[in-house]
């Protein structure tokens, strides 16, 4: 081999060097544009509507953030975090199944806000003729609530009966839904002649109608708060999303859907 083709090789051999450096820093370059954020959030049954809405809104800001969401009772969800469950949010519309978060360490107060109220309605099917208000709801056959022990809805629709002075005539005739939503379903399908649900979740659907809502004072206040979770593995795009949840656009949204901004 002559001096000028062992030179000739050797460049060669560099510049395959120097090509392959390039394509894999372009290659991992284009792979850092692509990569995304999934953020699971955990929230009210109630919210479903909203929060739907308003993550796609988001997404279409932030297209390298999308948002997974699950809903439930917050007492459920509540104790699916406390027992380790993934989430990177909590947005409940209970302040009780809330605290447990702030008290127990998995939400810090200041990474969250009370940021919703709601109202609590009577809601009938639509072709109803038997119930008009709560003053004759005892005329009902079944009654859907919420399962007190992990649905907030449930828990207030049970201190209004109590208030109202009605648990002894209705208690057997409560049909209890796993979330708020279910309750919803009952009295659309008219399985039930009556059930208590959000003003958010009856204004959702064209099959009910409301008969009542329930008087001030009678349950406690119908409060929803959001925070974020300490041990979440997307902080930073947690944050992000927590924010827009508190920002005009979204709060427009959230009264589209009849709730109340705090």
């Amino acid at each position: 081999m002559t001096h000028l083709n062992k030179s000739k090789r050797v460049l060669l051999v560099c510049l395959s060097a120097v090509v392959t450096v390039l394509t894999a820093c372009g290659g991992d370059k284009a792979d850092s544009g692509d990569e995304s954020v999934t953020l699971t959030v955990s929230a009210a049954a109630s919210l479903t509507d909203a929060l739907q809405e308003t993550a796609e809104m988001f997404h279409e800001e932030h297209p390298e953030i999308k948002v997974d969401f699950n809903f439930g009772g917050s007492g459920a969800l509540q104790q699916q975090i406390s027992n380790g469950a993934p989430a990177d949010m909590f947005f409940s519309a209970s302040s009780d199944d809330f605290k447990v978060l702030l008290e127990n360490g998995s939400i810090a107060k200041e990474n969250s806000v009370s940021l919703l109220h709601n109202e609590l309605v009577l809601i009938t099917p639509k072709d109803n003729e038997t119930v008009t208000s709560f003053d004759d709801i005892e005329d009902a056959s079944r009654i859907a609530v919420g399962t007190p022990d992990s649905v907030p809805a449930g828990q207030y629709s049970m201190q209004t009966i109590d208030t109202l002075g009605l648990t002894a005539d209705l208690e057997q005739k409560l049909v209890y839904a796993e979330d708020v939503r279910a309750v919803l379903t009952y009295v659309e399908r008219g399985e039930v002649d009556a059930g208590l649900v959000y003003r958010t979740d009856a204004l959702t659907s064209d099959s009910v109608g409301i008969a009542d809502t329930a008087p001030a004072g009678a349950h406690e206040p119908i409060v929803y708060p959001v925070g974020l979770i300490q041990e979440s593995d997307n902080a930073e795009a947690a944050e992000t999303f927590y924010e827009y949840l508190q920002s005009a656009d979204a709060l427009a949204v959230f009264e589209k859907y009849g709730f109340t901004a705090e």
